[in-house]
């Protein structure tokens, strides 16, 4: 069971949100877009060895754009860490409000010009993916242990190996979540009511994460570790 934690205040409830945003996308990238990850990177270099092999139904060019993609959102996640140092709570919600910004495009694009043409479809891909990347360039600035948002690998082995730890627990619980909730919602509507969703959770954290680091004098939590 998770507990309080007062040096980190409502981040952790705020990371396992956009943990359930990682699935969502997920699931929407895989299923819709071509066989490819904008939030799990481990995959897209697998994908991308598969694809250059010649295994069919993958792309290395989607494969290779949602890794640019990624790396050029967490090279804007990293410089807007280090413009903001000094107040985790202003942080979150400053990248949040860029995720906002990337996902609402994404879910236009979706409505109004689909998916399956190669332009709307890779669209998506960057769109999404430097969204992804930028999240997790910040959230490992937050540096909350055992919530990376969009890296479960080693987040299962140290649960395992350790025996311990209710946030790793959590966070596979919601990242399965989100994947299956957005797969349950492409498959009942499609594209834009999954991304919807996860833009309607992002708008969410962004909001309340400003209402809770917006006290004064700064909230401990909001401090840098």
């Amino acid at each position: 069971m998770l507990t309080p934690d007062p040096r980190h205040g409502p981040l952790v409830p705020m990371l396992l949100v956009l943990t359930v945003v990682t699935g969502l996308v997920d699931a929407v990238s895989y299923l819709r877009l071509g066989h490819v990850f904008v939030a799990n990177m481990t995959g897209n270099v697998v994908f991308l060895g598969f694809a250059l092999a010649g295994a069919a139904g993958l792309s290395a060019t989607a494969s290779l754009s949602a890794l640019a993609a990624f790396v050029l959102g967490a090279l804007a996640g990293g410089h807007l860490a280090r413009r903001l140092p000094d107040h985790r709570g202003r942080l979150l919600t400053t990248a949040v409000v860029g995720q906002v910004v990337l996902v609402a495009a994404s879910t236009a694009l979706a409505a109004v010009a689909g998916y399956t043409s190669d332009p709307a479809r890779y669209g998506l891909i960057g769109l999404l993916a430097f969204a992804m990347g930028g999240q997790n360039a910040v959230v490992r600035s937050l540096k909350v242990p055992d919530l990376t948002t969009t890296v479960l690998t080693m987040t299962i082995t140290a649960l395992a190996a350790d025996r311990t730890g209710p946030r790793r627990l959590a966070s596979a619980v919601w990242m399965f979540v989100g994947a299956l909730v957005g797969a349950l919602l492409i498959r009942q509507g499609d594209v834009p009511v999954a991304l919807a969703l996860a833009l309607a959770l992002l708008v969410a954290v962004a909001a309340l994460t400003h209402r809770a680091a917006g006290a004064r004098p700064a909230p401990d939590w909001t401090h840098p570790l």
